[in-house]
């Protein structure tokens, strides 16, 4: 690459805001959505015949990593889990009671925590579950998480008997003393010998996930782990800005946030993996996505199918998703609604017969429109005037005049190309493309004080 991006510049966009997986973003949603307005959803979608998505929280981690922003609990009971997929049982049949069995399901990912925690017996129950609940497409996206330093080659060779045909490995970073600080030992060749065990497998997408900003990376070290994941050639290679925000997750607490590299610093990092994976044959997707050129979702990127949701850059667009679990969040007929994050709150919700929605938010048409212009411009790096956005169909440029000025005033530095009938992010631009999308949010423009956000670099 090689845009010159200066310390000043840095200085000057890395503030914190969005990743845009929604919006409105999560911190604005409202705690007076219950559980009948979902319900309300839910019969929405039951009238039509559209594909969905669906998404399974599986919270539990025999121990919780220092560095983690998910969800999770830590425990090394297997009961816990057991009690839990009851849980999961009843809230399917809770939802199918208003949304019909046997609906098409063309994206299904098990997420956490650690899905791969659930041993044989439960991960086969699981599944069972949901193919009592949903017809799973042949074609669907089937996908989970994988903690290389519980898995094995014959759970690698299950999780594909049971229909999985994407897998993505979480790998962080492979120098020891940065797992160290992020409690997180993991040798090389566990992540070796869970990646052939995908390939063998016949698995048609390895993904595997590296974060960079931990603390004690350096240039050097985190060389070290490009070029080791390089070896293992993944289809795709997610590298994720670490978000050190520990007053939401105490236990970033144990991260030594003075071994931290920041600002500059850290952007060399991401500018250093970008570097070194386009030059290998790897894309860059979107903000921090990776993928082989002839992956389906590099193939998407170029012919301006990408999508993104909550479980990121996908090609196969649903237009509902539903989530399950503690946490989970579901997307559909115009309303966000997310499950009690508290294990213990979520489960007594689903003995008491109710399902767990603790805050959500039906959209606006200013919601609908700006979502469409934000996840166009997060997917595609433009904000084209005559794109038609929901419900009506107006042009962007009728509807947002004044976001697309304050958009193309990048230019000034580089970020935006002005041409006739869209705006286009340069090179130099898609470092920052938060930055631009924040433009377009009306929350964020109206707010007196800031939800707490990672920073944008």
């Amino acid at each position: 690459m090689t845009v010159e991006i200066t310390r000043a510049t840095i200085d000057r966009y890395n503030r914190p805001g969005p990743r845009y997986t929604s919006y409105p973003t999560v911190p604005h949603w409202q705690s007076d959505f219950t559980a009948e307005d979902y319900l309300a959803a839910l019969r929405e979608v039951a009238t039509t015949t559209d594909p969905i998505s669906v998404y399974v929280h599986l919270p539990f981690c025999a121990e919780r990593c220092a560095y983690c922003g998910c969800n999770a609990t830590a425990t090394k009971r297997t009961e816990v889990v057991d009690h839990y997929l009851d849980r999961l049982e009843r809230e399917l049949e809770l939802v199918t009671a208003t949304l019909g069995t046997g609906r098409q399901v063309v994206q299904l990912h098990w997420g956490g925590g650690t899905p791969n925690f659930l041993n044989e017996a439960q991960s086969r129950r699981l599944m069972k579950l949901l193919h009592t609940a949903f017809t799973i497409d042949p074609a669907a996206e089937v996908a989970l998480e994988v903690d290389p330093r519980i898995g094995s080659r014959e759970q690698i060779f299950l999780f594909r008997e049971l229909g999985f045909n994407r897998i993505s490995f979480g790998v962080q970073d492979i120098a020891h003393d940065v797992q160290v600080a992020i409690g997180r030992i993991q040798p090389l060749s566990q992540t070796q010998t869970v990646v052939y065990a995908a390939r063998d497998a016949g698995f048609t997408s390895i993904n595997i996930d590296l974060v960079y900003g931990l603390p004690y990376q350096t240039p050097t070290s985190f060389a070290t782990t490009l070029q080791a994941i390089i070896d293992l050639r993944p289809d795709r290679i997610a590298c994720f800005s670490y978000a050190h925000l520990p007053q939401a997750r105490p236990n970033q607490k144990r991260v030594d946030a003075r071994q931290l590299p920041t600002g500059y610093e850290k952007f060399q990092l991401f500018r250093q993996a970008i570097d070194t994976l386009t030059a290998v044959g790897y894309d860059w997707i979107g903000m921090d996505h990776f993928a082989l050129a002839d992956d389906e979702l590099a193939i998407a990127a170029r012919e301006r199918r990408l999508q993104r949701n909550f479980m990121g850059y996908t090609v196969l667009p649903a237009p509902h998703q539903i989530g399950f679990g503690m946490s989970a969040i579901g997307d559909l007929a115009g309303r966000y609604a997310q499950n009690d994050a508290h294990l213990g709150h979520y489960q007594r919700a689903i003995d008491a017969g109710r399902l767990p929605i603790t805050r959500g938010m039906r959209l606006s048409d200013d919601d609908l429109m700006r979502r469409k212009a934000i996840m166009h411009l997060m997917c595609n790096l433009e904000v084209p005037f005559d794109l038609k956005l929901p419900p009506t169909g107006q042009r962007l440029d009728d509807v947002f005049p004044a976001e697309i000025e304050r958009i193309a005033a990048y230019a000034d530095d580089g970020l935006i190309e002005v041409e006739p009938h869209r705006l286009r992010v340069t090179e130099r631009g898609r470092f920052f493309v938060r930055n631009l999308a924040m433009e377009l949010d009306r929350y964020l423009q109206q707010a007196t004080t800031r939800p707490l956000f990672s920073s944008t670099v």
